[in-house]
């Protein structure tokens, strides 16, 4: 069962990495359409927002494929001195405080997203769109990277 879970998460972080994949094209996408519409003088409202949602929600879904496949900076200059059981205490250690701080920042953003939807808050820009649209992918992007850094966790308890 657990090699199950565990199978199906790293599809889900694989998943969520291809997810942002998409909004970084969407991005490009954004910016190309608004430098073409001043060259050929027309003007598409709210271009600049939907780029800055469409690039926080890239870096929130990408947070859990990076971590899992190693890309983020991590402490090993100062785990490399160590090997056996102290290596292993310290490991546990640095992702139970991650843990812990993921966890923090996904229950934050998810009580943000609430809270904007109960009082249908819209956005300060050109479009007015609302704000818990876009806020939703942060949301579930910082959830799955808490549940890549628990399952790390977990994972490395089970190691020793």
């Amino acid at each position: 069962m657990l090699r199950f879970l565990d199978k199906n998460l790293n599809k889900l972080y694989k998943f969520s990495g291809y997810i942002a994949a998409t909004f970084l094209i969407l991005v490009a996408v954004f910016i190309l359409i608004g430098i073409s519409s001043r060259i050929f003088g027309f003007y598409i409202r709210g271009l600049a927002e939907y780029s800055g949602y469409c690039m926080a929600a890239a870096s929130f879904f990408a947070l859990a494929y990076t971590f899992v496949e190693g890309g983020h900076i991590r402490i090993t200059l100062f785990l490399e001195k160590f090997s056996g059981n102290k290596r292993w205490l310290i490991e546990i250690w640095c992702l139970s405080i991650a843990s812990f701080f993921s966890g923090y920042l996904a229950f934050y953003f998810i009580k943000m997203l609430i809270i904007s939807y109960k009082f249908q808050e819209r956005s300060e820009g050109a479009d007015e769109i609302l704000i818990w649209i876009p806020q939703t992918s942060v949301a579930i992007g910082s959830t799955i990277f808490f549940i890549s850094v628990f399952h790390q966790f977990i994972l490395n308890i089970k190691k020793n």
